[in-house]
């Protein structure tokens, strides 16, 4: 009998998602009891980053491009799901993994070059690669760094979360 409580329990637990919502947004679990998923702001997108996650519900996907913080997605939107658009549209910062091209020895500085807020900065070191660096007070968290990676090593993470 409590196998199937913990197991109710888990089907109806309400934890916070690590799926990144579009800019602006509400905090996940408000944000998915006021979502409709009636896909406006993954229309409205002009850099087509947010799609249609689990559930239905719009996530930003940014190994597809970057968020340009157009504000369409947020002026398409239907239900109070935003905040006002004058605030930072969301605590997300880059971090870079191991996996780098950078870290493994090999010179790769796409991210850098793809980085508009100049953000990503490489360290000289002798003997091996620049190193990567990511000032997180500096990164808006616009995603345009991860697409151009070509070795998938950078994500975006809660800024609270995030080490450079």
């Amino acid at each position: 009998m409590s196998n199937i409580n913990q197991s109710r329990r888990r089907l109806f637990s309400r934890r916070k998602s690590n799926v990144i919502r579009p800019p602006w947004s509400r905090q996940d679990i408000d944000f998915t009891d006021i979502c409709t998923r009636c896909d406006k702001c993954v229309e409205a997108c002009e850099t087509k980053i947010i799609i249609k996650g689990d559930g239905g519900f719009p996530e930003v996907n940014f190994t597809i491009d970057e968020c340009t913080f157009c504000k369409k997605c947020v002026e398409a939107c239907p239900e109070s799901l935003f905040t006002a658009t004058d605030e930072s549209p969301w605590q997300i910062a880059a971090t870079i993994n191991d996996t780098c091209l950078a870290r493994q020895g090999i010179w790769c500085q796409s991210c850098k070059d793809a980085c508009d807020s100049r953000a990503i900065s490489f360290t000289p070191a002798i003997g091996k690669a620049p190193q990567p660096q990511i000032d997180t007070d500096i990164c808006n968290g616009c995603g345009a760094c991860v697409a151009p990676c070509p070795s998938h090593s950078i994500t975006l993470l809660d800024n609270k979360n995030v080490e450079s």
